[in-house]
């Protein structure tokens, strides 16, 4: 069956992007802007939702005119956010209040009280719910709205408007709002302690579910056109990479590490580092996200020749963990961890000991993901803006010990199109990723293995000293 096209929209803080996509080709995109969030002292974080809808369809018609029919091939279109983005909605599905955005912290104290709350629950499924969960908002919500008769995530709202009625929240963007994807359901016993009727939570699908049809031609979209369930911004992005099948991994480095992939079976982590969404074959997706990553770099304006100069030094006599605020998140949770460099080094060789420390810390996911019972397939994917330095991807891949695949689509938008295709070719999500392949493979290089491998055990000895990696931990980095 030849691939169709698909249209994958991206609502992201800032944001609307679009992309159109075949067969792994993108034929079309556009992108246009949302009006800044408003944050203030109090931790809230609002955003005008009646923004979106205009933004989308602004952005949909330019991409579907810049199709050879004018939008009338599109074959489905699926829509990726924000995680943990809510607002309230009125009996019509009209919203009522702004949109209450993933980092606003009014339901901070109704989540320390549905941890409590769940306890069984949330430890069944490997993860807590933090200050920002957007299970609390919805508390908040209920408990000081009266107006408010349902609750939606950014998708559910603008693909509302392209069916013309209310549609079902998928897994993906629900699991920061309290759905449980093992149990497949929302945890009735947290919300009714909480004051939180059921009526305002929505129905819940699978990803790649079709939710409808578009009412009425729309943006270049024809009437009849199969409106499908998406996955928030990071699974979307993990799927456009390549990371679709169990065993796959992507590790993507831009301004903060993210290690993402695919299991069989749910993974729990005892730990917290790590939590897992659902796939939407029903498969899990376990990942974590560091305080460190491509920040660490950030600022210096002559790295090409700071990276040639580090290539040719080689490895760095000096160990550095490149966090730039304290705290860390994953591979370890630590909220006293703080960056370090071991010894003196001058530009170059700090510039080289930085890289590696990102590097090194990717090593220690993998061993995290390894003493959890995961297997991680060879290669590992790459994505991201660090990705685009061939010295660094070629110091990671000799790290880990695994080939480097630099991806040549992360894009959030790319996924929701592939999540598009999914929903309507009788394979699913397999026949429709069948597109995605090529990008450079990056073997480790062995000249340098036996000295970086000495190195990350000397990083590794640096936080169990410090008392932020576990023992447990530490002896599988030492195997």
């Amino acid at each position: 069956m030849n691939q169709p096209v698909t249209i994958g929209i991206d609502v992201a803080t800032a944001g609307v992007r679009a992309l159109a996509v075949r067969g792994g080709t993108v034929l079309a995109s556009a992108a246009g802007p949302l009006p800044a969030p408003v944050r203030d002292g109090r931790g809230h974080s609002e955003q005008d939702a009646r923004s979106w809808w205009p933004a989308v369809k602004t952005v949909l018609a330019k991409v579907t005119g810049e199709l050879p029919g004018r939008g009338g091939e599109v074959a489905a279109v699926a829509i990726a956010a924000t995680s943990g983005t809510i607002v309230g909605v009125d009996a019509s599905g009209e919203p009522v209040t702004p949109a209450l955005m993933y980092d606003d912290r009014r339901g901070a104290e109704l989540n320390r009280e549905a941890t409590a709350l769940g306890a069984d629950r949330w430890r069944r499924l490997g993860f807590g719910v933090s200050a920002t969960a957007a299970l609390g908002r919805i508390a908040w919500l209920a408990g000081h709205v009266p107006d408010v008769a349902g609750i939606r995530h950014t998708p559910d709202l603008i693909a509302a408007e392209l069916t013309g009625g209310p549609v079902a929240a998928d897994w993906s963007h629900a699991l920061k709002s309290g759905y449980d994807p093992l149990a497949l359901e929302w945890p009735a016993e947290v919300f009714e302690a909480l004051g939180v009727p059921a009526s305002l939570l929505p129905s819940v699908v699978a990803p790649a579910t079709v939710l409808g049809e578009v009412a009425r031609p729309v943006a270049g979209l024809p009437a009849g056109c199969p409106v499908v369930a998406g996955m928030t911004d990071g699974c979307a992005g993990q799927l456009a990479a390549g990371a679709v099948a169990p065993g796959s991994f992507v590790g993507i480095l831009g301004t903060t590490y993210v290690l993402k992939g695919v299991t069989e079976e749910l993974v729990p982590d005892p730990t917290g580092a790590m939590y897992s969404h659902r796939h939407p074959d029903g498969w899990w997706l376990p990942g974590g996200a560091s305080n460190t990553g491509g920040e660490a770099v950030a600022g210096q304006d002559h790295l090409p020749e700071l990276d040639a100069a580090a290539a040719e030094l080689g490895p760095a006599k000096v160990v550095a963990y490149p966090l730039r605020r304290k705290g860390e998140r994953f591979p370890f949770a630590s909220p006293d961890a703080e960056g370090f460099v071991s010894g003196q080094a001058d530009e170059v060789e700090l510039h080289r000991a930085r890289l590696e420390g990102v590097a090194f810390l990717e090593r220690l996911a993998l061993d995290h993901l390894r003493r959890l019972g995961v297997t991680v397939t060879d290669p590992l994917l790459a994505a991201g803006g660090g990705s685009r330095s061939p010295l660094w991807t070629r110091i990671r891949a000799t790290v880990t010990g695994l080939g480097l695949r630099v991806s040549p689509q992360a894009e959030t938008g790319y996924g929701a199109a592939l999540l598009a295709a999914a929903g309507v070719l009788p394979g699913g999500l397999t026949e429709a990723s069948e597109g995605l392949s090529g990008g450079t493979l990056v073997e480790p290089d062995e000249r340098e293995s036996a000295a970086l491998a000495e190195s990350y055990q000397r990083f590794c000895a640096e936080l169990h000293t410090r008392g932020w990696i576990d023992d447990e931990l530490f002896a599988v980095v030492r195997r």
